[in-house]
């Protein structure tokens, strides 16, 4: 009996050091998080912010005590944007730092070269700073994903400002690629709802310079709306094209375009622009006392002004911070998992629609709104569009 009565015991220990040894990264005091980013390649910029905006959330929750008494270790690697590097970041993360989840890691062929090296040890990927549709679909129960695809930005938000401006032909300039052609495939969508057609498609290879037979194909065609599949510097090399050449659509954008760098690269020709987003940029001197002192705290903190991105990397910390504490003190993969499959996170300061998860439902929200650049500004223009 006694011997039976030990048995059961070195059972239930060895279940107990089973579950420990399952969930890596988090021991009795510490949960270590991880991170890509773009530290020196072509989003650097980005990147920074990123990371700036999850430090300042990791360090608000660790001097308030932690998540249920654990801090936060964030480690972050570099991948240059490229996806290879992604890869060795991941195997060095996921292996070697043995992170609990992958936490905000930016661009979308990054995310998926990556994703394999942590689903093979049950690590997740958590709110990734990128609207592809990848990022939820197909669906897996380590993906979670915050940011309203490209396609239903526009597919949702283009009707109700053509609508608004009465336009007739619609033309579109996007990139060649697959953030382009999701851009793209958003506003055929929205097109055939509406029982129209783009009077004309042009398109430009990524890293294109020059945009003048794009602009003076649209401007033939006489179109008076077009919907740009474009980043920072192609939304500005088209916008001051037409504005030189006097063709003035009303320009739409999605959030790829919703960037302060475009009215602080393009000066006084991108007022007009209009772009999809879900938050709001945190300028120093919002209307908004609550957006005001937070960024107030990040220039504070980080000696530079916060932007977009800074945003999103806050946020996805918060949304951790958030299922984490509901999970409770025995936190697994699996725990995380049935806190966030019953999450509902509220808007915030920043304006975000509210977001919701579910067994089956790993994208938060597929909404966003309008903003338009007035007077070398981002102002938002619009309410969720439903």
């Amino acid at each position: 009996m006694k011997l039976h009565h030990l048995a059961a015991l070195a059972t239930v220990a060895l279940a107990g050091t089973a579950a420990q040894a399952q969930t890596q990264g988090v021991s009795k005091d510490t949960i270590n998080l991880g991170s890509i980013q773009d530290l020196s390649g072509p989003l650097a910029g980005f990147g920074k912010q990123v990371r700036l905006g999850m430090m300042l959330r990791v360090d608000e929750a660790n001097e308030q005590g932690g998540v249920n008494g654990r801090k936060i270790d964030l480690k972050v690697e570099d991948s240059g944007y490229d996806p290879k590097k992604a890869v060795l970041a991941a195997q060095k993360l996921v292996n070697q730092d043995k992170i609990f989840m992958m936490v905000a890691h930016i661009g979308t062929a990054q995310n998926l070269a990556a994703m394999p090296v942590q689903f093979s040890k049950n690590v997740i990927n958590f709110f990734p700073v990128t609207a592809a549709r990848e990022m939820y679909e197909p669906f897996h129960k380590l993906k979670y994903s915050f940011a309203a695809t490209y396609y239903d930005q526009i597919r949702l938000a283009a009707p109700k400002l053509i609508k608004e401006k009465g336009a007739k032909k619609i033309c579109t300039i996007y990139q060649d690629d697959e953030f382009g052609l999701e851009v793209m495939r958003g506003g055929e969508a929205a097109l055939k709802a509406m029982g129209m057609d783009f009077t004309e498609k042009t398109s430009y290879k990524r890293g294109a310079t020059d945009f003048s037979s794009q602009v003076a194909k649209m401007k033939a065609a006489d179109c008076d709306f077009v919907v740009l599949g474009t980043i920072i510097r192609e939304t500005i090399g088209t916008i001051g094209e037409a504005r030189k050449t006097g063709f003035n659509p009303t320009f739409l954008g999605s959030s790829a375009a919703y960037t302060d760098l475009i009215h602080k690269l393009g000066g006084k020709p991108m007022d007009g622009l209009y772009a999809t987003m879900t938050v709001q940029h945190p300028y120093l001197d919002e209307a908004s006392q609550p957006i005001r002192f937070w960024a107030t705290k990040y220039k504070t903190k980080f000696n530079e002004d916060p932007t977009v991105f800074s945003v999103y990397g806050y946020g996805a910390i918060d949304a951790f911070i958030r299922a984490a504490q509901k999970a409770g003190t025995s936190l697994t993969t699996e725990s995380f998992i049935k806190a966030m499959d019953t999450m509902v996170i509220p808007p915030d300061m920043f304006g975000s629609a509210e977001a919701s998860y579910g067994p089956q439902k790993r994208l938060g929200s597929d909404l966003s709104r309008l903003s338009q650049i007035q007077d070398g500004k981002w102002k938002v223009v619009s309410d969720y569009v439903k």
